[in-house]
């Protein structure tokens, strides 16, 4: 079969949803409902934490990192998904998929560390609470935050230099809805047992051990919060943990389901929805598990619209 490179052909075709098309009028409506909620939340969350003083906090500083994580995150692909579903043109320049495959990665990555860094202070302020200000100090908390978004660019960057370049065969179809490492290795007509090696190593090393590490933290946290006599710091303690835990499993759960198990055809059209989810949905809901029954996010509302 005759070796291609795509940037010959300048363009990539991104298939998407097109096996269903009657899906793609009421996809293209409720994905941007779902991305108009995420950059409506999230944004709400950053600008309240930067003008309310009382939530100056380390909590929600990586909590606006997150946010703002979120909204470039699920930007990064839900545009031009948007784009693909509302007409006939399906397709997406090399550059473009170069660009968005980095950036998707790097982006997921750096959420997989970022979470990592939240459950460290939740641990922090519930385990060490007599030490928790001079632990998590600005300058410590600038330089966590820091390194989260290092390591997903710098393990991007990795992946990205590797995957193009792979060879193509014949046809530049991509089987997604946006550039993915899977779904492009699929196009090639090389042995690619190497890049997958290197994508399931670099995926146990970002996912994995992240998890390892959060479960770890609230493990501790889960015993220190036992102890405890008083019922408000209980309450406290298991509501902020508790939202944190539940973003957590939004996310490193569907993630798991794509980098950790062998790519095959019968399940690429499962990984199309699963990544809808991850990319469209949890960053929608992260705002509203964050500050939901939020006491904290209630005064400084209520702050600011001067009652």
């Amino acid at each position: 079969m005759e070796k291609i490179n795509a940037s010959s052909e300048g363009y990539f075709i991104l298939l998407g949803f097109s096996k269903w098309p009657h899906l793609e009028v009421v996809l293209f409506v409720v994905i941007l409902i779902f991305y108009l909620a995420t950059l409506a939340g999230n944004f709400f969350i950053i600008i309240l934490s930067h003008l309310d003083s009382h939530l100056h906090t380390p909590m929600y500083f990586f909590l606006s990192n997150l946010s703002a994580l979120d909204i470039c995150y699920t930007t990064s692909s839900v545009p031009q998904l948007l784009f693909n579903l509302w007409g006939p043109e399906k397709t997406i320049s090399y550059a473009g998929c170069m660009l968005q495959l980095y950036f998707v990665l790097a982006l997921g990555t750096t959420e997989c560390v970022l979470l990592v860094v939240m459950s460290y202070d939740r641990y922090a302020a519930v385990c060490k609470p007599l030490h928790y200000s001079v632990v998590m100090n600005p300058r410590f908390c600038h330089m966590l935050a820091a390194s989260s978004w290092v390591c997903g660019f710098m393990d991007s960057a990795l992946h990205s230099l590797f995957t193009f370049w792979v060879p193509l065969c014949g046809h530049n179809q991509v089987d997604h809805f946006f550039c993915e490492v899977p779904a492009l290795l699929q196009l090639s007509c090389v042995d690619t047992q190497a890049n997958e090696m290197t994508l399931l190593v670099a995926s146990s090393i970002f996912v994995l051990i992240p998890l390892i590490l959060i479960f770890t933290s609230y493990g501790a946290i889960a015993q220190a919060v036992l102890r405890m006599h008083a019922n408000t710091g209980f309450q406290k303690a298991f509501g902020t943990c508790g939202a944190h835990l539940m973003v957590v499993c939004l996310f490193f759960i569907p993630a798991m389901c794509i980098y950790l198990q062998p790519p095959t055809e019968n399940s690429q059209d499962q990984a199309k929805f699963i990544a809808l989810f991850y990319t469209v949905v949890t960053p929608s809901l992260n705002p509203l598990i964050y500050t939901l029954r939020n006491k904290d996010v209630r005064g400084a509302v209520r702050r600011l619209m001067g009652q």
